[in-house]
């Protein structure tokens, strides 16, 4: 699962985890178990660069154990192309997108996401963050979903079906 902040990565592979029975691997709760502290926190007392260090380090971790399995990406995991190559190499890759409205709804009240960007306020902060990703997300994905009006189950759902479709499910 790919997708910016506050697109729903982490509710919908929570579903897909237990509707299709598998194994559910959290990168960013990987991270903070790992860091020994939250994210945020991390991040204010060693920077981005080791954070971003550290979140690699799990994707190697986690893909050699993922097979048939579900994994809840952190936004910036697409910053990487090692990553990715990793990621794409053991599976599918579920890009969540949302519109940037909906998102500043959805994480304006959460605390637990470290700033990343100085100098700009909030929304601006989110418009020019997703407007840098956008390529490298495009890119990555094998499927496509908008989560902007749709509730969660209806996404997990679609997803369902169109790895069915393709048969990716097995």
């Amino acid at each position: 699962m790919l997708g910016y902040r506050g697109t729903g990565k982490s509710v919908i592979s929570k579903i897909l985890s237990k509707e299709l029975k598998r194994k559910l691997f959290r990168v960013d709760d990987l991270i903070t178990q790992t860091a020994g502290m939250p994210i945020p926190k991390y991040v204010e007392q060693e920077g981005w660069p080791a954070f971003r260090k550290l979140e690699s380090e799990v994707v190697v971790r986690v893909s050699g154990e993922a097979h048939n399995s579900i994994i809840d990406c952190g936004g910036g995991v697409v910053l990487n192309g090692e990553n990715m190559s990793l990621l794409k190499k053991q599976g599918k890759c579920v890009l969540l997108t949302a519109s940037l409205d909906t998102i500043i709804d959805r994480i304006k009240k959460d605390r637990n996401r470290p700033a990343l960007e100085e100098g700009l306020n909030f929304e601006e902060t989110q418009k020019k963050i997703l407007a840098d990703r956008h390529e490298k997300y495009q890119s990555s994905a094998d499927f496509i979903c908008d989560t902007t009006t749709r509730k969660p189950g209806e996404t997990a759902h679609e997803i369902i079906a169109y790895y069915k479709k393709k048969g990716w499910l097995k």
